[in-house]
């Protein structure tokens, strides 16, 4: 059996519909899978189980990178598409089932549900190999709590003041007895010039023990991180969708995108969110995200 399955150009969209890809997984344990997503995010899924193939596609200007993924799909007759994107693509290529995406309301786990009616909607996942446990350790080794920072975003409306961050790494660390704190970032000059006002900030605060992950981690390398974390707390981003499908307790900040949190919370067993109170970022306090983080903590 082979299933093609059509995901996001975004990171934490990506994540998000791993959940019911994991599902697909496990109900057709001999499929063979391929897998379409944006280039950024094949991280998300290179370590799936029964993957046969992953496509990553740039997003074009009127829809160009449609026709070379067509190319690369119409010559195999597939059992199941699956299109979260619901692009044209899927109804252009052979296969006996096809099951489209719309839109609706509520959260983006639950719409990712219904494209198959499966219910309860099923909570992300995250794959990691031995190689991505092994490069884990090596970075967060055993020795006390560790506090995962999530500074960056994709937009500088979803950015909580770095102060805050410094604020509440502070006062985190001193709550679990000495934590260390782990700034992570992704690559590229825009995520190190977001996290580095934070880790100088640490480090001018004396607070000791601060891990640099800025732009070292491949995203199942992030992932092994995140799941030996005491608790992450960051901005809306694909990395807190990441944190949170790793089981890393988990606590999203919203501003700019706070009439979104609905939809776009982070989800997973152990996760929360601070809404801002004046419409920006700068709307959370401190208090409220240690509160919020807190409450993971000891939950």
């Amino acid at each position: 059996m082979r299933i093609l399955f059509i995901t996001s150009n975004r990171i934490g969209d990506a994540v998000l519909s791993t959940g019911l890809l994991d599902h697909l997984l496990r109900t057709y344990p001999q499929a063979r899978f391929t897998v379409a997503c944006g280039a950024v995010s094949e991280g998300v899924f290179v370590r799936m189980p029964q993957l046969e193939r992953l496509i990553g596609f740039d997003k074009r200007p009127r829809g160009m990178h449609w026709p070379p993924l067509w190319w690369a799909t119409v010559g195999t007759r597939w059992d199941l598409v699956v299109d979260i994107r619901a692009s044209v693509i899927s109804w252009l290529l052979p296969t006996r089932r096809r099951a489209v995406m719309r839109r609706g309301k509520g959260p983006k786990i639950a719409q990712l549900a219904a494209v198959l009616g499966v219910l309860p909607p099923p909570v992300p996942v995250v794959w990691t190999g031995a190689v991505d446990r092994a490069r884990a350790e090596a970075a967060l080794p055993a020795g006390g709590a560790v506090i995962a920072i999530g500074p960056t975003a994709n937009w500088t409306g979803k950015v909580w003041p770095a102060a805050r961050f410094v604020d509440l790494a502070k006062r985190l660390a001193g709550a679990v007895g000495g934590g260390r704190i782990a700034v992570f970032a992704g690559p590229g000059a825009q995520e190190a010039g977001l996290a580095a006002p934070v880790l100088a900030g640490l480090a001018a605060a004396g607070v000791g023990g601060v891990i640099d992950l800025t732009g070292r981690l491949s995203l199942p390398e992030a992932a092994a991180c995140l799941q030996r974390c005491a608790v992450f707390v960051g901005n809306d981003s694909g990395l807190m969708h990441l944190a949170a499908a790793a089981g890393c307790p988990t606590l999203g900040l919203f501003g700019a995108s706070n009439a979104r949190v609905g939809e776009y919370a982070p989800a997973g067993r152990r996760t929360g969110v601070v809404v801002t109170e004046g419409g920006g970022m700068e709307g959370i306090s401190v208090e409220a995200a240690v509160a919020g983080a807190m409450g993971l903590i000891e939950r």
